[in-house]
């Protein structure tokens, strides 16, 4: 997902430490390796219920751990044990799972033990399950964690909500148990063949202390306590956020698993394996809204990384996808990058103008989908950076198929108008615009932020509704409030895009599921069809039965276009040479730990 919240244009001149934001003594503490790049975007909170933001989910799994997480370096992708014990043991109906947590590790050190050390045990990761289904936490993933039916989990939900008392975290429930004190195990109501891959997100799933969130209450989320192996030191929200070495993270030891032709993975392994983690002491991630100074920074060797570069430098660092002469001459490396990702528009099902189930609305949205030029966006807003999308289905996970064709990737203004003419939607007064079949004003409310990249894609989509003669008036807000509105139902059309967590395809279906409105379903999509389809794909082990699904579901993506897909964004990195070991992930945000500061390759000079 992209946006913007925090805006910097003031400190290009002032140089770019200035420009990252940095503290003058956080920019130079000897003896210590800093690990520094910026967000575009501005994080929204740092409690693992309450966020299902991009950015936030890089921050909070360096604090919290998941039971299992990927290999670093390993493609075809590897799930491996992180607190777990080994890999879980699923009953040959995949309806029960049982994990085992390694003894022996241990929260950060926090006020909230009073002054005893707090050894992670099976019950923190019941508590933290069950904070997901706590109507306080409104969390935003619910909705998705609700499909799973985890046996008495909804249910516990629903109490809570009917009583409108404080949750019952004490109430046991058979699909979430704490066997005894190193023993989990998930009871679902359906089979969940790929149920495993849910617990490798430990950018969500990651174990917090009960006793943490009570001792803080309200201020819980600015008081993060993990075991994970940082722990944040300064936060100063949608500008900078700091975090450094958890003294107490136990011993664990650089081990990734790249594939045998892969040159630079073997590189990093060898140079590496056996190095404790993490290798870097303190990690500095600033909040820097324009492309311009992030790309100054990095330049001026303030950064260390320059994470999704701005497409606006792309023709300069990496021309024709190779890094430039200049900066590879610097020893700079560049990594250009399909994302597991996709960007759309979505239409509110549940407004008057464009949403709707009757034959004018689907017609009014299939002809702006038509009308919606993909490549010029991909060319002026992405600088190339992206390919047209052509399906929900995201990069990398299961059932994608980088052949497949749809309406979804076609640009076809006079079939978008032909079909317009024929559901009524004329211009009836005359004045060049294009109204509603019942004669009133056919205006849309397009959402957008302020920064370059989201102007750009404003700019195309007035083009192309102008070209349709459909009159949009683009509202202009900070990317969390326009994320709470579109939650909320408030918002008409809105572009955002989704990244996959998990190699299956089925997160691209919750867009459309009912039950996760308010969630992952921004466009408010009902179809009790839809529903059914996407609860036996769940259900379903992977092969042609399934497959069959997920074409079903495109088609019926298609035919309603509660979301108009445009690209595939591409990402480019770029790191500087004392970067040691970085790879971009696939399905995983945390990579703090796996990385190195050659300080010895620094050249100030430069």
């Amino acid at each position: 997902m992209s946006g913007a919240e925090f805006t910097r244009r003031s400190v290009l001149a002032a140089g770019a430490g200035a420009a990252l934001g940095l503290p003058a003594a956080a920019r130079a503490e000897p003896g210590k390796k800093v690990l520094r790049y910026a967000f575009e975007v501005a994080e929204t909170s740092l409690d693992p219920a309450k966020i299902n933001d991009l950015y936030s989910r890089i921050l909070t799994p360096h604090i919290f751990e998941g039971l299992y997480h990927y290999d670093h370096l390993a493609r075809p992708i590897k799930i491996k044990p992180l607190t777990a014990d080994g890999m879980p043991q699923a009953s040959s109906d995949f309806r029960t799972w049982t994990v085992k947590i390694r003894p022996g590790i241990y929260f950060a050190d926090d006020p909230a033990f009073r002054g005893k050390r707090r050894e992670l045990v099976a019950q923190d990761y019941v508590y933290s399950f069950k904070r997901f289904a706590d109507p306080a936490n409104k969390s935003p993933v619910w909705s998705g964690l609700e499909t799973e039916r985890l046996l008495g989990l909804n249910e516990l939900r629903q109490a809570g909500l009917d009583a409108r008392k404080p949750f019952d975290y004490d109430r046991e429930i058979e699909g979430l148990r704490a066997l005894d004190r190193y023993t989990l195990q998930f009871k679902v109501a359906e089979p969940r063949p790929r149920f495993h891959e849910n617990l490798a997100s430990g950018d969500l799933f990651g174990a917090v202390a009960r006793e943490v969130i009570e001792f803080y209450g309200e201020e819980a989320e600015s008081h993060p306590v993990g075991t994970g192996p940082f722990r944040l030191v300064q936060w100063r929200r949608s500008s900078f956020i700091a975090f450094e070495r958890n003294p107490g993270f136990r011993e664990m030891f650089y081990d990734a698993e790249p594939a045998a032709d892969d040159a630079e993975g073997q590189a990093w392994a060898a140079r590496l394996k056996g190095r404790r983690l993490p290798m870097v002491d303190r990690v500095e991630i600033s909040i820097i809204e324009e492309e311009q100074p992030r790309w100054l920074a990095f330049l001026n060797n303030q950064a260390d990384l320059q994470f999704e570069m701005g497409f606006q430098f792309i023709p300069q660092a990496m021309p024709n996808g190779k890094v430039a002469p200049n900066l590879a001459k610097r020893g700079i490396k560049g990594y250009r990058y399909l994302e597991p990702t996709v960007y759309c528009a979505f239409f509110n099902m549940e407004d008057a103008v464009i949403g709707g189930y009757e034959p004018a609305r689907i017609a009014l949205r299939r002809a702006i989908g038509l009308g919606m030029d993909a490549r010029t966006l991909v060319a002026y807003a992405y600088n190339g950076q992206g390919a047209a999308a052509q399906t929900p289905l995201l990069p990398h996970t299961s059932n994608y198929d980088p052949h497949y064709r749809s309406e979804f990737g076609e640009y076809d203004p006079a079939r978008a108008q032909a079909l317009l003419d024929l559901y009524g939607y004329v211009d009836k007064d005359g004045d060049g615009w294009r109204e509603q079949p019942d004669g009133s004003p056919l205006v849309l409310r397009i959402n957008t932020q302020s920064d370059q990249r989201s102007r750009k894609i404003a700019e195309v989509m007035d083009r192309n509704l102008r070209a349709l003669r459909i009159r949009s008036e683009s509202v202009v807000a900070q990317w969390p409030e326009n994320l709470k509105a579109a939650r909320a139902g408030k918002l008409q059309v809105w572009t955002v895009g989704s990244q996959a967590d998990a190699p299956d395809s089925i997160g691209a279906l919750a867009r459309y599921d009912s039950r996760q409105i308010g969630g992952q379903n921004m466009a408010r999509f009902r179809m009790p069809a839809f529903d059914a389809l996407y609860d036996r794909a769940q259900a379903l082990p992977d092969g042609p039965e399934r497959a069959a699904l997920f074409d079903q579901a495109q088609k019926l993506a298609l035919a309603y276009m509660p979301y108009k897909y445009t690209i595939h964004r591409i990402s480019t990195d770029m790191a500087q040479p004392w970067l040691i070991g970085y790879r971009h992930p696939v399905f995983w945000t945390d990579w703090w730990q796996y990385v190195d500061i050659d300080d010895s390759l620094r050249n100030p000079t430069r």
